[in-house]
């Protein structure tokens, strides 16, 4: 009789040993095109990070580090002209980080974007199952050691489909913010994000 892959016990140490090498090999890996882990991590935020979400102090929070780590990472990545600083718009002392033309295309290098390239070809069953699982122990971690949660619009308690529908800016609303979203922000990751109840 042939053995199910699914009917095989799998210890925790079994998922974990196989991630602990999975992001040391990652780390090894993202000591390239000038950059070191962190200046990706930043780049990587600032991709996926919404309007209200671009500060320095939502790029700390996100990553964990200290300010002045975080202050460091910035500076080297103006300086390579990877991102750029600006006013926030109406709000004079408050500064926003986006990323530059250069910074998107050093983007398409990303070591973990080659990771989930190898992801996609998973079976969809087994890409499900896992996508799931690493979900559920980030969470874990993010409780067990107080981290913010930051996450997308369609799961955020702040989030009204069509609250302003016709609105030109967008037809969603952020009650957070009391701001109109378009479509494509909505699958950006907020530092202000609450799960629903």
């Amino acid at each position: 009789m042939a053995r199910d892959d699914d009917d095989e016990d799998v210890s925790g140490a079994d998922i974990a040993h196989p991630l602990e090498r999975l992001a040391r090999l990652m780390r090894t890996a993202e000591h390239s095109h000038g950059l070191n882990p962190a200046q990706w991590e930043a780049l990587r935020y600032l991709a996926r990070a919404n309007r209200f979400s671009n500060a320095p102090g939502s790029l700390t929070r996100y990553l964990g580090a200290t300010k002045g780590t975080v202050s460091q990472t910035v500076m080297a990545l103006e300086r390579k002209g990877f991102i750029s600083k600006h006013e926030r718009e109406g709000e004079k002392r408050s500064v926003a980080l986006s990323l530059t033309e250069q910074g998107r295309a050093v983007l398409q290098h990303d070591p973990w974007a080659r990771l989930a390239e190898e992801a996609d070809r998973l079976g969809g069953k087994t890409r499900r199952r896992f996508a799931r699982g690493v979900s559920e122990l980030l969470d874990a971690e993010m409780k067990h050691g107080g981290h913010p949660a930051f996450g997308v619009c369609v799961d955020c308690r702040f989030f009204r489909e069509k609250g302003r529908d016709g609105d030109p800016k967008g037809p969603h609303l952020c009650m957070q913010f009391n701001a109109p979203l378009a479509k494509r922000e909505t699958a950006l990751l907020c530092a202000f994000h609450e799960p629903r109840s």
